[in-house]
């Protein structure tokens, strides 16, 4: 795939993650949005360099003040109680990332397993730097417990799109 292609997948796939980021459940301290739908798909169907890049991007779009987070953008996002989500994305997307260039992502069993690791993946981080803040109780019930029926929901969804969502990227590549 040629550079340009690259560049214009990581610009669609860093809009993706700021538009998933817009469709929300305010909560607090951690909004519920679409953006771990939209990151472990981007993984799924770029790849781990591709989708390093576009997390790596997306995240130094935050940084420089657009908004592209779930509460907007800045620097201060970044060392935030909830910027372990963020930085989970980007560890996800890597992981996600190398088990599609495995091919994990050609059956509806192994896609599962690469969304369901990346999920942990980002919630792991995303606690776990929630509870530096608040204390690993409170960061549980607010960063987790009510976030586990979304995302369930969420992985299914992901299993089912995602020979659309690589189709799609296919025809660029």
């Amino acid at each position: 795939m040629g550079l340009l292609r690259q560049i214009a997948l990581v610009l669609v796939g860093t809009a993706v993650i700021a538009l998933s980021a817009r469709i929300q459940v305010p909560m607090w301290p951690v909004p519920m949005t679409l953006q771990t739908l939209a990151v472990l798909l981007i993984a799924l169907s770029f790849g781990a360099r591709l989708a390093a890049a576009t997390l790596v991007a997306y995240l130094l779009q935050g940084a420089v003040g657009m908004p592209v987070f779930a509460g907007g953008g800045g620097i201060a996002f970044l060392i935030s109680p909830t910027a372990g989500y963020l930085f989970g994305f980007l560890a996800a997307a890597v992981i996600v990332g190398i088990l599609a260039d495995r091919d994990w992502h050609r059956s509806a069993l192994g896609t599962l397993a690469a969304v369901g690791v990346g999920t942990i993946l980002i919630y792991t981080l995303g606690v776990g730097w929630l509870a530096v803040h608040v204390g690993l109780t409170q960061a549980i019930s607010l960063g987790l417990i009510p976030f586990v029926a979304g995302d369930l929901v969420k992985i299914a969804i992901a299993v089912m799109i995602l020979p659309q969502v690589w189709s799609l990227v296919e025809k660029v590549r």
